[in-house]
């Protein structure tokens, strides 16, 4: 079993009483010595001889019990369980089990605290790099999930950072400091937002300028933020959702001008529409506004303008259409939240059927907002 310059290796007689491994597992190696197998033993003995497998440089016997424990592993307990192990004895099967295991079950996996603490972890990353399992894409999958569970969590800023560390290529460095950026953003610290997208514009993402100038706004800087947009679009062959940003950041002509331009040049960007339609609501032409977010609602369906042209038919008095809508954003997100999240869809479908039924009027008035990019409809 030993090869290489050890000093037991040269020894007619070798000692294995102060190696911590138990006289069971000894006899199992013997067995091994003559079988080449290791699934009639039990697991902790198994584990043993993987200990002395690395120990003395047995890579036989090191495959053979990598190779058994990994078909060990078949739910997210025993992954849980076994995943340190297998870093710490570097057993690569095993550690792929594990990780496999655990990714199956996302999300639910990524609720218990302990595979948290684990993939949160910048000493497990380099573990995992030891057994050829720490990459940029496992992380940025991580990354993702997390987002979709709670984009502002600390759970999600942690793993973006390990994705940071994970970055070695130019494009993975521009994907990860541009996340961080829209993370922090959402998390409305600023300062470390506008400082990940510039670093993500330092690799050369043009797109992060957005993120730059929206920190910009955000802390006050709007006319600078707004110059920010203009240099954008004079140093790059322009694009729709340039003039659509930019427009964010002036008023009056020259914002309803910059939404014409983004339509013009992009008719799929849906913000253009809803601020022109609202505009229009607001100047009483109800007709013209549900006309006008009836343009971007033909063919791209999104719940956001669902729920606006909702709110024009109820100032219509059409229950039964606005019924109909909210009924087809619930389709599309179950757990929709109207009134700028404060009301779930259903209850307003439960609303909507009373009044339906009833005849009755159901908001005497609305008023509508626009807050950046996103419309927000309040009734009164």
């Amino acid at each position: 079993m030993l090869y290489g310059s050890f000093t037991e290796s040269r020894r007619d007689r070798i000692y294995f009483a102060q190696n911590g491994i138990s006289a069971k597992a000894m006899k199992a190696a013997d067995v091994f010595s003559r079988t080449k197998r290791v699934d009639s033993f039990d697991p902790n003995v198994v584990f043993e001889l993987l200990v002395l497998a690395n120990r003395f440089c047995c890579d036989e016997l090191k495959s053979a019990c990598d190779t058994y424990l990994a078909s060990l592993v078949d739910d997210m307990e025993s992954a849980v369980l076994l995943i340190e192990y297998g870093l710490q004895e570097t057993a690569y099967l095993l550690v792929a089990a594990c990780l496999q295991v655990l990714l199956r079950e996302i999300p639910c996996s990524m609720r218990n605290p302990n595979v948290l603490r684990f993939f949160c972890s910048s000493d497990v990353r380099e573990k995992l790099a030891l057994v050829g399992h720490a990459s940029f894409l496992l992380y940025s999958f991580l990354s993702h999930a997390s987002m979709e569970e709670d984009m502002k969590s600390n759970t999600t800023v942690t793993l973006l950072e390990r994705m940071v560390e994970c970055a070695s290529l130019n494009w993975q460095k521009q994907l990860a400091f541009h996340q961080l950026g829209c993370v922090m953003l959402e998390r409305k610290e600023y300062k470390d937002a506008q400082k990940w997208f510039e670093a993500a514009v330092q690799e050369g993402h043009a797109y992060s300028l957005v993120g730059v100038a929206r920190t910009k706004y955000k802390r006050g800087h709007k006319y600078k933020a707004y110059k920010l947009m203009d240099s954008l679009i004079s140093d790059n062959r322009p694009c729709g959702w340039m003039y659509q940003e930019r427009s964010l950041y002036c008023s009056g002509k020259e914002k309803i001008m910059d939404l014409n331009t983004a339509t013009e040049m992009d008719p799929t960007l849906s913000y253009p529409y809803k601020y022109r339609a609202v505009s229009m609501l607001e100047e009483d032409k109800i007709g013209a506004a549900i006309s006008e977010i009836n343009k971007i609602i033909g063919f791209k369906v999104s719940p956001d303008c669902l729920e606006l042209r909702a709110w024009f038919l109820i100032s219509l008095q059409d229950y039964e259409g606005a019924l109909r809508d909210v009924r087809a954003l619930l389709t599309l997100d179950p757990q929709y939240m109207m009134f700028h999240g404060k009301l779930h869809g259903e209850q307003l479908v439960e609303l909507l059927c009373v009044m339906f039924l009833s005849g009755a009027r159901l908001i005497a008035g609305c008023n509508y907002m626009i807050d950046g990019p996103r419309l927000m409809i309040l009734a009164l």
